[in-house]
């Protein structure tokens, strides 16, 4: 008989308890995927898989060591826990590792609100294959769409459950569905490429397969011709496809690990401006059918909504217990890991305020610069905010898309960047990082 994640979490924990260890914490993981690829019209690849894995962390005194494993038989975790424990004897000592106080942890969490299950049966290979073949001939229906790369569907089915000796116990179900496909136009040196795909907790909140792939076939065809644009200092407008990665980097600064270690371009700036005042970065992990949303964090703490960046001004660091500790602060409920790492902070769903005028008004009041829609690498300075990066677009031209353009970089401040930007009202409500498009006026392009 099958233990459940339940059983097989307290069973680490005794194993820990006897091999010496003076507290510990289990996650334990257990899913299934079906994955299916179409091209040419033809199944190309469909893939099935299911595991369970187990990770178990001990401490002594202010030692740890963390061990995974995917065997569940009951000599293998007195193994894994004894491996641990050595482990842990040989490790220097952290003076801010330990579990949470019991007084900290979460309580009467209510899952059937977020709602992280799809409730319906798991689809057929069939039907998603179904899906991708529809994907497929939508994008290819478009005239100057060549071939498609790749058009794929997919379903997944994942549990988790944590367990800690300081009384600590809650796991979770979460199910995925998803659709994609990469269209090609063009023939030769001149071809382009690009995609458009679709991912949600339920089944029925899918977009349909037709219009993901019309749309990765339009936006592919779009991108033909390609020019190079001047170098110049020009208005820039991020997609709101893109437009959540600036946001990142704001978060990424905001990171308590990154803040502990003095490796950050915010370091320095709590309680200070980094938006403009009108606008605020809400995190709200309980958002229903999202995939950032969980009630409780990696460390048994409840998660809640909180203001990242309320009316331009940073108000807090995305705190695990670790990086609370080293900061001398409270932990914010943001401890994330797996089966093989030990926590560390990350952040659940984010919503950057949006603006009120719409990508097109934003693109007739620029006038003439870039519109991206695509980046390829990165040189970001954590320490400095210096920004660089590789992009391709649109030009516009007296506020209308003239022509596509690649082989350009764009480059800037985040610091400065960030206190500019010019947000418009196009982002979808769904997603788990809810960014709109967003104009910087004003930022250093490279190209010929």
């Amino acid at each position: 008989m099958t233990q459940s994640l339940e059983e097989l979490c307290h069973a680490m924990l005794e194993a820990a308890r006897k091999a010496g260890a003076e507290a510990a914490d289990t996650i334990a993981v257990r899913g299934g995927s079906i994955e299916v690829d179409i091209r040419a019209g033809a199944l190309e690849k469909a893939e099935r898989s299911e595991s369970t894995d187990l990770g178990l962390r001990v401490l002594l005194g202010k030692r740890q060591a963390i061990v995974a494993v995917s065997d569940s038989r009951p000599d293998a975790l007195t193994e894994m826990a004894e491996r641990a424990v050595a482990m842990a004897r040989e490790t220097p000592e952290d003076p801010n590792v330990g579990l949470a106080d019991p007084a900290q942890l979460a309580q009467h969490w209510d899952l059937a609100a977020l709602e992280l299950e799809d409730p319906t049966a798991e689809p057929a290979p069939e039907a998603l294959q179904h899906d991708a073949l529809a994907a497929e001939a939508a994008a290819l229906a478009i005239d100057g769409v060549t071939q498609v790369q790749s058009a794929g569907a997919s379903y997944s089915r994942h549990a988790v459950h944590l367990a800690a000796t300081n009384g600590f116990s809650g796991g979770y179900l979460r199910t995925g569905r998803s659709t994609s496909c990469v269209a090609i136009a063009g023939t030769g040196t001149g071809m382009e490429r690009d995609y458009d795909g679709d991912s949600r907790s339920f089944q029925s909140d899918l977009r349909a397969p037709e219009e993901i792939g019309a749309l990765a076939g339009r936006r592919a065809v779009e991108r033909m011709a390609p020019r190079q644009p001047k170098t110049g200092h020009y208005p820039v407008l991020f997609d709101e496809r893109i437009a959540a990665s600036l946001i990142g980097h704001l978060i990424a600064a905001a990171n308590g690990a990154s803040v502990a270690r003095g490796s950050s371009w915010l370091k320095d700036d709590l309680g200070a401006q980094v938006l403009p005042e009108h606008l605020s970065v809400i995190e709200d992990p309980h958002r229903p059918r999202v995939g950032g949303s969980r009630p409780f964090d990696a460390e048994g703490l409840p998660t809640k909504r909180r203001a990242i960046v309320e009316n331009g001004v940073l108000t807090g660091w995305t705190l695990d217990l670790a990086s609370a500790r080293k900061l001398g602060m409270s932990p914010t409920g943001n401890a994330a890991r797996g089966v093989s790492s030990a926590p560390s902070p990350s952040t659940w769903n984010i919503a950057l305020t949006p603006g009120e005028a719409s990508r097109a008004d934003l693109i007739r009041d620029m006038g003439t610069g870039l519109l991206v829609t695509s980046m390829i690498g990165s040189t970001i300075n954590p320490n400095t905010g210096d920004y660089s990066r590789g992009a391709s677009g649109l030009w516009i031209e007296n506020g209308e898309i003239a022509y596509p353009v690649n082989e350009c970089t764009i480059a800037g401040n985040l610091r400065d960047m960030l206190l500019r930007i010019i947000p418009a009202n196009d982002a979808r409500p769904y997603l788990s990082r809810v960014v709109p498009s967003l104009l910087i006026e004003g930022m250093t392009l490279a190209g010929s």
